[in-house]
């Protein structure tokens, strides 16, 4: 199980601790939903998840401006004691000083902070920054070009030739987001995003050469630090016994964490440009994705060349 620690939280969306009497070290946050805590705001806690994040916004303060301060401060006392991770007060509003709020966040050792985003924006960005921190993640090897705009992920045996041909690809204009190690996040079932190790970000080995800085080397146009993971080639040694599809009729996937990712094998000749080969590949998925499919234009042609055909031999048979 993964987690964030509060800290990035507070830095990421700049927000105001309001309890700076309360620890944040060893604080974190382990689930990407979080919660406006209507209905415990009147005593409901049943199906409560107390390990979300708490939000109040205009809907909850409100609320509790209905009450007087003696059961405001009942209030705030049952929702601390819950041990929530934090509890962030949406569009700048009052956080009840005088009714007990912060009184009882530090008893129980409960964070509060306080932010003038509005609450709706707030809950989606912050939702969105967990979704990416906290999701499903898988160390690969291989190499994550960004190729026009398409993130094409290159496997294959070690020494193959991946990281040369992202050399090349860099050459001709591409960006690395990663080689030899790829991090890998399932942010959602159709997308996976992948990064480099910190350690290693923008640095390319070559055998016989030696470590290369891609970003010293051909500037900041050359590197990025993620990429959504749009397609994989996998290069492997030609076999002569092994049938390849030269039509791209049948379409191979990959599954990566449970997503299916389209997948082309590559044999590897000499003489072959990989490089451009790799351009070809990105260009005509995104064709694909468009809604044209060069193979199946060329089926439909033949088809149709063949109808037209047979409706000529029946005409001079008629005849």
């Amino acid at each position: 199980m993964y987690s964030v620690e509060l800290s990035q939280l507070v830095d990421r969306f700049d927000l105001k601790n309001l309890t700076p009497e309360v620890e944040l070290d060893g604080k974190r946050v382990s689930h990407a939903e979080v919660n406006r805590p209507a209905l415990q705001l009147t005593g409901f806690y049943e199906y409560f998840d107390s390990d979300r994040l708490q939000i109040i916004g205009q809907v909850e303060y409100s609320y509790m401006l209905t009450l007087n301060p003696e059961q405001r401060r009942q209030v705030f006392k049952k929702l601390f004691s819950t041990n929530i991770p934090a509890l962030v007060i949406c569009r700048g509003l009052a956080y009840f000083e005088e009714d007990g709020l912060l009184e009882s966040a530090v008893e129980n050792g409960v964070p509060v902070f306080s932010t003038d985003m509005s609450t709706t924006s707030f809950m989606a960005e912050v939702m969105r920054y967990l979704n990416a921190e906290l999701a499903p993640r898988i160390s690969l090897h291989g190499v994550l070009v960004d190729i026009f705009g398409e993130g094409v992920l290159i496997i294959g045996e070690s020494g193959i030739g991946k990281s040369e041909t992202a050399l090349e690809l860099i050459k001709r204009g591409h960006r690395l987001v990663a080689d030899d190690v790829v991090e890998i996040k399932k942010i959602s079932d159709s997308e996976l995003v992948g990064s480099g190790p910190e350690v290693i970000q923008y640095f390319i080995e070559l055998r016989g050469i030696g470590i290369l800085d891609v970003k010293e080397l051909f500037g900041v146009e050359s590197i990025k630090s993620s990429q959504n993971i749009d397609m994989v080639i996998k290069l492997e040694v030609w076999d002569p016994n092994k049938q390849y599809d030269r039509l791209g009729l049948q379409q191979e996937t990959m599954t990566i964490l449970g997503n299916k990712v389209i997948c082309y094998s590559i044999p590897i000749r000499p003489g072959r440009n990989l490089a451009i080969i790799a351009e070809t590949a990105a260009i005509n998925h995104r064709q694909k994705k468009m809604g044209y499919n060069a193979a199946e234009e060329l089926n439909n042609r033949v088809i149709r060349n063949i109808n037209r055909r047979r409706q000529e031999r029946k005409r001079e048979g008629l005849m």
